[in-house]
């Protein structure tokens, strides 16, 4: 399998190298500055373009079959890198309308090379991603080009086909409802579009075929004497080149969860053993038998409650006779009913609990909490409580795609991981200008005591907008906030659309038309990536798409995510933040009493007029996002612990 499945075998790294790898990753952030060899290279593709483009289609095919030959055996010199770079951006202007701007060629160069492409949003990076693409599948590597959910992967793949079929490479994808020989198929071109979790979960599916997870020796016995391993039963070739488009997304925002394959066990008993712990979890009380720790997301009974708990146990057996397992089983009761909330963390669609993504605002119909609780949450609403998993095989992204012989990315929001991505992935972050020069204009900051005060503020500047004809994209960070605003939008008589994991099958639609003049949009974060915002011909006289955060998120990145859905491409375009002192990140963070004194009005109150506000949400916001790469490290720790327990074993990952 090692000689027909290329990977990269990562070398467990020991503190001082990891420690040598952030501080590398730190410098790499403080000194990431534009570099002049890129724009030497753009001179250089453009000098090959006036040769390529005065060609015939006959000559420049004639050119592919060179370039291919080429590249196969020379590999990616720069001379030839520039001339086939030259030839795809000239068949894209033949086959699909559209020329790469010499800012694109910047961000193909970057990512051909292993790095990370840092593009503003509205800056092209689809079209982008065909120059590496492109390039890697002619010289005979097999591409995966990564997004972030089955609707972009088809478009994309159906956008970008002609130019590929022009230069004579196939082109896969692949998606939720295929099926193992669908998936081979698609895996067998020259690029493959996928999403993340598919390739993960089909990677894992190679693994317990043949025994990934164990030692390389083994591994290689497997491969020789296992028919059942012959690579015609594997789905993928190998993990050779990966291209992530929103790389925070997939390996800094989802790598906190890793990815199972698991097994369904019985559920007979299941359903009154979680309906029991919810029963006597709400029979406990907060402080007394147990500890809310908000700001970290998790809970502990304290020795009156554990006490307790036993007590109302006595005339119930089994299981609850012993104190570890009923202890572990009210916890994570208390974890349902306290820290897990309907429409903010999850909802009920046809009698099943789906969880709601909190970076992109989408439901994750196959994804489930770990170690009952999500039985636990379903028991809470009512639904009929589903299988607990037996895991098959497992593995984080940060190990998957370390995996990987090459790995480049591109986003629109990496400076601010540029660190941890140096030091996880080994991959530096460039930052690319912007093809015509920014007017998007950041208005003050609104920061107001409370949220009905915060909700009051942005109807009124809804109706100010509407009125003048521009058109509003506000953000909103759950469900249950855009449902709120939406219904003092209709009491305001204000026609708006709603998007959020109700509406994700019309996602595209609702953010095509959100250009309209005098529109209003109410969006979660699913705002935020994929879909441009096409402006209404006289909107940009009047200032062009407007945006409004109404709540900060975790991570810095996300709110810049969703600022820069206006101002695309050289538009106009403003965005402001209108805040709330009770907003989660903030109320989690500060002391009860420190905020009720300045929700009141008291001498607290006077930090908002000194304009200390924005301060008091920047510190939980950066807590907050050092909080979960600490997370990310640990997992990544565990991941590799386990790897190293079970390297002779046998059993996958």
């Amino acid at each position: 399998m090692l000689g027909n499945y290329p990977q990269r075998e990562h070398p467990q790294e020991g503190k001082l190298e990891s420690a040598v790898s952030r501080a590398i990753g730190f410098v790499h952030q403080q000194t990431n500055k534009r570099n002049v060899r890129y724009e030497r290279v753009v001179r250089l593709i453009n000098q090959q373009g006036r040769d390529i483009d005065a060609m015939s289609d006959a000559r420049i095919e004639e050119t592919v079959a060179d370039l291919r030959s080429r590249l196969g055996k020379e590999g990616f010199k720069e001379e030839l890198v520039a001339r086939a770079f030259a030839v795809v951006r000239e068949l894209a202007y033949r086959t699909l309308g559209m020329r790469h701007f010499d800012v694109q060629l910047i961000g193909g160069w970057v990512m051909l090379n292993g790095k990370v492409a840092e593009m503003q949003t509205g800056e092209g990076k689809t079209l982008t991603a065909t120059l590496p693409a492109s390039v890697a599948a002619l010289s005979g590597i097999p591409v995966h080009v990564i997004t972030v959910n089955d609707y972009l992967v088809t478009r994309d793949a159906a956008l970008l086909k002609p130019l590929y079929n022009a230069l004579g490479l196939s082109v896969g994808t692949i998606t939720e409802e295929m099926g193992p020989k669908e998936r081979r198929a698609a895996y067998a071109c020259d690029i493959t579009y996928c999403t993340n979790k598919q390739l993960v979960f089909d990677y894992l599916k190679d693994c317990l075929k043949v025994g990934q997870g164990a030692g390389r020796l083994r591994r290689e016995l497997k491969t020789l004497y296992s028919e059942q391993a012959g690579s015609g039963q594997l789905l993928l070739r190998g993990l050779c080149y990966a291209i992530l488009d929103e790389v925070d997304s997939v390996l800094i925002d989802e790598a906190r969860t890793p990815l199972v394959i698991s097994k369904s066990s019985d559920t007979s008993e299941q359903q009154r053993l979680y309906t029991q712990a919810l029963d006597l979890a709400g029979q406990l009380q907060p402080e007394t038998d147990f500890k809310l720790h908000l700001r970290e997301r998790y809970l502990e009974l304290t020795d009156t409650g554990k006490h307790r708990v036993h007590e109302l146990v006595s005339s119930l057996g089994g299981i609850w006779q012993g104190s570890r397992r009923r202890e572990s089983l009210v916890q994570q009761a208390l974890s349902a009913l306290n820290l897990f909330i309907l429409d903010q963390h999850y909802l009920v669609i046809d009698g099943k609990v789906q969880i709601i993504d909190e970076y992109t605002g989408r439901v994750m119909p196959d994804r489930s909490w770990e170690l009952g609780l999500h039985q636990m949450i379903e028991a809470k609403e009512g639904c009929e409580v589903t299988a607990q998993a037996e895991t098959l095989a497992r593995i984080s992204y940060q190990r998957f795609f370390q995996r990987y012989l090459l790995l480049a990315g591109m986003s629109g929001t990496a400076q601010e991981i540029s660190a941890e991505l140096s030091a996880v992935y080994r991959m530096k972050v460039v930052r690319v200008p912007t093809n015509r020069p920014m007017q998007r204009t950041a208005w003050p900051t609104q920061i107001h005591r409370t949220a009905d005060a915060r909700w009051s503020s942005v109807v009124e500047r809804l109706q100010q907008m509407h009125a003048d004809g521009r058109p509003v994209l506000v953000g909103t960070r759950s469900v249950e906030a855009s449902e709120h605003l939406s219904q003092l939008l209709d009491a305001a008589d204000l026609p708006h659309r709603v998007l959020n994991a109700r509406q994700d099958k019309q996602e595209a639609e609702i953010i095509e038309q959100a250009g309209e003049a005098g529109g209003i949009t109410v969006a979660t974060n699913m705002a935020g990536r994929g879909t441009d915002i096409h402006l209404a011909t006289e909107v940009a006289e009047w200032g062009g798409l407007h945006v409004i955060v109404t709540e900060r998120h975790e991570a810095r990145r996300i709110d810049r995510q969703l600022t820069g859905r206006c101002g695309r491409q050289g538009d106009p375009g403003s965005y402001e933040f209108i805040l709330s002192l009770e907003d989660e990140l903030v109320a989690h963070y500060y002391p009860a009493l420190v905020m009720r004194r300045i929700r009141s009005g008291g001498s607290a109150a006077g930090m908002l007029r000194r304009g200390l506000g924005e301060l008091m949400i920047a510190l939980p916001q950066q807590a907050a996002e050092w909080r979960h790469a600490r997370i990310r490290r640990d997992l990544l720790k565990m991941d590799e612990h386990l790897g190293k327990m079970l390297a002779f074993s046998g059993r996958p990952e």
